[in-house]
């Protein structure tokens, strides 16, 4: 299907303000499948159509009239990206990732994509190698291993283009002679200088770049943290080479967890300081250095704190450093799991928080002793 000519309406209404993936997506739906109408057609209804037909408020037909006022720039903007060689892939084109969409759904995948290099990446057997921007070389070895094994299995590597485990995925992947998909934190007009740097594996079909930005985005803080749900979304697999306990790294790995996803989380060496083993009680599957899973005793974090409550109750800098052996853990995180945990009290002692076991009384010996 040639979507070219509807490319400026997909543009305004896939951009339209504080809306979201989802109001938009559904809008999108409501149009060309409920009421099977174009976008031209949409976008020739009035204020009281918009209400009535499709129950838009004040603010949000407010939204659409600006989007009419808009498509002009859009129209010269799709056209600027074709000539120079992009793609504009949108929701419902047969070359939009089918991983994505599936993992994402209606709820978060971006109704279009911008893209330029080999599209048919998008819906090959991909794996997504994340981690932290300030790893260890031991991760990024490991990543390094990761990448390797991608480009043997012939699957495609999914990763950003941040420093550390990002930068390490993408470029030992293509030493490797594998694939890889570059996914954004910024518009793609805005990413000139990483084009011009990987323009040989571009052309040669060996790197598709990826943003679902507006196309002159600059780069942000807030598109950094909100492209890694893209990245985990595009991948089939995902394994971590190094997380904290914040973050991106963090952020991702739980909400995947959340989901039902499987991840698996590089098995850390005594005495490394990274939330890999937090992550690991949490759910995330332990493999070795070369990405093999490993046999790990079922110890979670919950039974972890029932052995360093057991005796007395402890203020949070003593369950903290009692975890420390195994768990890199930040004080806030800490607090959150002792207040979820059903199992687990608290009770204010001359203006400190001790925790202990809901079985252990306060009024027993010296529970409550330094």
């Amino acid at each position: 299907m040639n979507y070219e000519h509807e490319f400026a309406y997909w543009m305004a209404l896939s951009h339209l303000p504080n809306w979201g993936n989802e109001k938009i997506n559904r809008l999108i739906i409501r149009i060309l499948d409920n009421y099977k109408i174009s976008f031209a057609e949409f976008f020739e209804l009035n204020a009281e159509d918009l209400k009535h037909e499709f129950n838009l408020n004040d603010r949000q037909v407010k939204d659409i009239e600006q989007a009419k006022t808009d498509l002009p720039n859009y129209s010269f903007l799709s056209e600027s990206l074709i000539e120079q060689g992009f793609r504009i892939i949108p929701v419902n084109s047969k070359e939009y990732s089918s991983t994505l969409k599936q993992n994402l759904k209606v709820q978060n995948a971006p109704p279009i994509l911008y893209v330029k290099g080999n599209t048919k990446l998008l819906n090959e057997p991909s794996v997504a190698i994340v981690g932290s921007r300030r790893a260890s070389e031991r991760s990024l070895e490991f990543t390094r291993n990761i990448a390797k094994r991608c480009a043997e299995n012939y699957e495609v590597v999914v990763s950003g283009f941040a420093k550390g485990v990002d930068k390490t995925a993408l470029d030992a992947t293509l030493e490797y002679n594998g694939y890889s998909i570059v996914v954004l934190p910024q518009g793609i007009l805005t990413f000139g200088g990483g084009i011009k740097k990987y323009y040989k594996k571009i052309i040669e079909g060996d790197v598709l770049i990826l943003s679902a930005y507006h196309p002159n985005a600059p780069w942000s803080v807030g598109l950094a943290m909100d492209r890694n749900k893209y990245i985990y979304g595009l991948a089939y697999t995902i394994y971590v080479a190094e997380s904290d306990s914040k973050g991106g790294t963090w952020a991702g790995v739980l909400n995947g967890l959340k989901k039902g996803r499987n991840i698996f989380i590089r098995k850390p060496e005594p005495g490394e300081k990274n939330a890999n083993n937090l992550l690991i009680m949490k759910g995330a599957i332990p493999v070795d250095f070369y990405g093999n899973p490993v046999k790990e005793n079922k110890n979670t974090i919950e039974e972890k704190l029932k052995d360093i409550l057991s005796e007395k109750a402890l203020p949070l800098e003593a369950v903290k450093n009692a975890l420390k052996s195994e768990i890199e853990i930040q004080d806030k995180e800490l607090r959150k799991i002792l207040a979820g945990t059903d199992f687990i009290d608290s009770k204010r002692i001359k203006g400190k928080t001790y925790y202990f076991l809901k079985t252990s009384l306060p009024e027993q010996g010296d529970l409550f002793s330094e």
